[in-house]
């Protein structure tokens, strides 16, 4: 379940020389209360054939963690999982003893472009990923001719036995290689199994970890004129920092292990070509061309989520500028329009800032002591040992201003329902936000949106911001924002969701084109002190400035203490993202209700 807990750690740092996992058994560290079990972990080698017309062949390397007491009078359900984005299998070892000590077997692979695996990288295309997946589902299920037992692909692996079958798939098909499966995995190992998914209904449950929903969000987010979930077809704004990192990456890991496959490194490196052409057209305009979204769009599971028919437990992290709630609130609305049974946990951790040791540690996963290990452990042990225990509760969310001392379950909140029910509304008043209606004043703010998409507000960088020794205040260039403030709170504010704002502009016809907007919402304590809550911003390309907007704001979860404000901040740029090529004169009047800020509160 490797997620990206320091890019620019992985940027500067040229990886170790892994140790060879041998089939030797090996003997898992006992927890308390947990009996110690032998189990062996295998290397093994796979040919694949993929593309959309099945004429690419790819080797995956993987390591295979198999219960000794494993066999067929006794077999067990099995968990395939891959990397995240510049990982390989080794970064799963950890889960392969937890698992296999707990009577699971468990297949770690490196996806398509990383580790030993040849190929470039496809961004889990399922036509590609979802392919190699399947293939290793077969294996899993009893079918022998793709995996071998040397890199050279010259001494076949033996059919695989000891692992529990399935008469029928989910679509109520029967298959000669349907073994009891569930698939685990973070980042880029989340939407490697939603590609999975898509194209073999033999996997039966999905626990995907701070992934996306679409990837034409993720890169150029756009939180208005969304069609459905996160989607839109006006697209938004280049996040500059992420693209850069993950590029970098991603061509760090092809010079790498150039060794294992060379053409990695022709045209554009490590990646399919179309991803070097929409890098530099991105730059260029601060967007996406249609082409670009379009090859995004297509990797996501928002253009194919009608196919997934499984229980899956979504897990997101509150602190993540890359792939945020919302898009696994867009996951969860999807799933649950399908009748399958999903549940969905916000934890404190994410891409851009680490989970806590109470919720899950990758290398030594402990489901006593780490809340969202168990929570993992139980939605298995539920769904492929069909053991009658719970899998908690629908939607949980992490609150940080809970203490707890060990497991993290203190400071997770449950619900039966998502969104929560309860919600608060400020209106924008002059330069204040206000809960009166009647309160609400006249005014107007005039602000400037740069040239070339140049920041003007020095938000905390995205990818770096978090290792860089003296942390970025949050500022805004004069002239370049409107604010508005709450008063004092009286009380505690808990906010739980994903915050509306429902705003109209003024802005000179055929001035800016489609306006590029960045909105974020700051707490300010006692000392005037503002802080962007989880570094979360908001851009919006209004497609249509003469007409009124609602944005959906990034979720959180915060609270605003007793004695601090709330500020909402409508920008001309930022630091982490290209706004318009043109600048341009914005204006936001108020007088009526209709510039408000609804915020969803955890009663």
């Amino acid at each position: 379940m490797r997620r990206l807990p320091s890019l620019l750690a992985a940027l500067l740092t040229v990886p170790a020389a892994l140790s060879t996992l041998t089939s030797a058994p090996a003997q898992a560290q006992p927890e308390a209360g947990v009996r110690a079990a032998a189990y062996t972990v295998t290397p093994l080698w796979f040919s694949v054939s993929v593309g959309a017309a099945d004429d690419e062949t790819c080797t995956i390397d993987a390591d295979l963690y198999l219960p000794t007491a494993a066999s067929a009078k006794r077999p067990v359900p099995a968990v395939l999982t891959t990397n995240g984005f510049g990982g390989s299998k080794a970064d799963q070892a950890g889960l392969g003893a937890m698992y296999a000590a707990r009577g699971y077997a468990l297949l770690s692979y490196s996806g398509l472009g990383f580790g030993g695996s040849s190929c470039p990288i496809t961004l889990d295309d399922p036509d590609h990923d979802g392919k190699a997946a399947r293939q290793l589902v077969s294996y899993l299920g009893g079918e022998t001719g793709r995996a071998f037992l040397d890199a050279g692909l010259t001494q076949p692996a033996p059919r695989l036995v000891g692992i529990q079958r399935d008469r029928r798939d989910h679509l109520g098909k029967v298959s000669a290689f349907d073994p009891r499966v569930g698939m685990v995995g973070g980042s880029y190992g989340g939407g490697a199994q939603f590609a999975a998914a898509s194209v073999d209904p033999r996997i039966d449950t999905l626990v995907p970890i701070i992934t996306w929903s679409d990837l034409s969000y993720s890169l150029a987010p756009n939180n208005t004129d969304q069609e459905y979930g996160v989607s839109t077809t006006t697209p938004g704004s280049a996040k500059t920092n992420w693209a850069a990192g993950f590029s970098a990456l991603g061509v760090a890991g092809g010079l790498t292990n150039s060794s294992v496959d060379q053409t990695r490194l022709i045209g554009c490196p490590n990646f399919q070509p179309w991803v070097c052409t929409s890098l530099v057209s991105a730059a260029a305009t601060g967007t996406l061309d249609a082409s670009t979204q379009a090859m995004l769009h297509d990797r996501s599971v928002a253009a194919f989520s009608d196919r997934i028919r499984i229980p899956t437990l979504l897990i997101q992290g509150q602190g993540d500028t890359l792939f945020n709630l919302n898009e696994a609130v867009a996951n969860y609305d999807a799933l649950r329009a399908n009748g399958v049974p999903v549940s969905m946990i916000w934890g404190n951790g994410g891409h851009s800032e680490d989970f806590l040791p109470g919720e899950i540690d990758y290398t030594t996963p402990d489901p006593r002591t780490q809340y969202l290990t168990g929570r993992v452990l139980t939605w298995f042990d539920h769904y492929l040992k069909d053991r009658k225990v719970s899998t908690g509760p629908r939607f949980a969310f992490y609150r940080d201003w809970v203490d707890f001392t060990g497991n993290a379950r203190p400071a997770y909140a449950a619900s039966k329902v998502y969104p929560l029910p309860g919600s608060r509304t400020f209106y924008l008043s002059g330069a204040d936000l206000v809960t009166d209606r009647g309160a609400i004043a006249t005014g107007s703010s005039t602000f400037l949106t740069p040239p070339a998409g140049a920041p003007t507000s020095f938000d905390p960088l995205d990818v770096v911001g978090s290792a860089l020794p003296v942390p970025v205040p949050e500022q805004d260039l004069p002239g370049t924002t409107a604010s508005y403030t709450t008063a004092a709170l009286t009380a505690p504010l808990d906010v739980a969701g994903i915050p509306l704002l429902d705003l109209t502009i003024s802005a000179p016809a055929g001035a800016l084109g489609a306006p590029t907007l960045f909105i974020k919402i700051l707490d300010v304590d006692g000392a005037g002190d503002a802080t962007l809550v989880r570094n979360l911003i908001a851009p919006v390309r209004v497609p249509d400035p003469s007409q009124p907007f609602t944005v959906r704001m990034p979720g959180i979860v915060h609270r605003f203490d007793t004695g601090h404000q709330l500020r909402l901040v409508v920008a001309g740029g930022s630091t982490n993202y290209r706004g318009a090529p043109l600048p341009g004169v914005v204006t936001i009047a108020t007088g009526d209700a209709g510039q408000a800020l609804r915020l969803p509160v955890a009663r």
